[in-house]
């Protein structure tokens, strides 16, 4: 899927630079971020996980 999208001069600038210092194309480093966000586990879940594990503490060490 292709979506275009809109950056400022400045912001146009920023990826340029950030692209060719990593040495890919800048359209390759937009995408690859839009890929790393979408990756990203959601905040909920990770206090969830986070307040299970807290909870359950004692009966995981007593089932090592």
């Amino acid at each position: 899927m292709q979506i275009p999208i809109d950056l400022s001069d400045p912001q146009a600038e920023k990826l340029r630079i950030e692209a060719q210092r990593l040495g890919v194309e800048p359209q390759a480093l937009a995408a690859a971020a839009v890929v790393d966000l979408l990756n990203r586990e959601a905040p909920d879940f990770d206090d969830a996980a986070e307040h299970v594990l807290r909870k359950n503490k004692e009966l995981y060490k007593r089932l090592s």
